[in-house]
């Protein structure tokens, strides 16, 4: 049985990374997809388990080799997801989750369309300027700049499957959360994963 994937976006300082770590922790069986980026590590930041980094000449040749699943420029720097990675844990039969921003989202979503989108709200721009400048990493001219490109990410909100408002963090956990559980009541999945138990019931 193939796994589900789920894609999660939001503009910057929306609270997206906190909340799908906190959801893999909670849910087993989904797999945070690591993404390559050519911007430097931010403090704290490891190789390997926030992102992978590495240089955009080096990004541009991954891009040549056709290795991406998607890329995108956000906020001047390239992102992208490896193809190989994804497709191998679907096929495992592991959930996936990508992080990712609305122009990657829509790229997978062209590719697979049986996705789960989900996008993630700041509850007022006041709370994410707030938030933007509580994590004390970047400069002015970086903070204004994701403040500015985060008009045009939520313009696109409509475009997910789900739309959730980070305003109180558990309550948005919890339906996160939901989300994952419903999609796994879906007809496709179940009737993958519960075959035996309907031809036992209609023998």
């Amino acid at each position: 049985m193939s796994g589900s994937l789920y894609i999660v976006a939001a503009p910057s300082g929306a609270g997206k990374s906190t909340l799908v770590n906190a959801l893999l922790k909670r849910e087993s069986g989904i797999r945070l997809s690591v993404s390559y980026t050519s911007r430097g590590p931010r403090p704290g930041e490891q190789d390997g388990v926030h992102y992978h980094f590495v240089s955009s000449d080096t990004f541009m040749e991954m891009v040549e080799r056709g290795e991406f699943f998607e890329y995108a420029i956000v906020h001047g720097d390239l992102k992208g997801t490896a193809r190989s990675a994804v497709e191998q844990e679907l096929a495992r039969g592991m959930d996936v989750l990508l992080e990712i921003d609305y122009q990657g989202a829509r790229l997978v979503r062209h590719l697979m369309p049986e996705a789960i989108s989900v996008f993630i709200l700041p509850p007022s721009r006041e709370e994410l300027e707030r938030r933007l400048r509580s994590r004390a990493q970047d400069s002015e001219e970086v903070i204004q700049r994701r403040l500015a490109g985060s008009r045009a990410e939520i313009s696109h909100a409509h475009e997910f499957d789900y739309i959730l408002v980070n305003e109180n963090f558990d309550r948005a956990l919890d339906d996160l959360t939901m989300i994952v559980h419903a999609s796994r009541l879906r007809q496709r999945v179940q009737t993958e994963k519960l075959k035996s138990l309907v031809d036992r019931l209609l023998a």
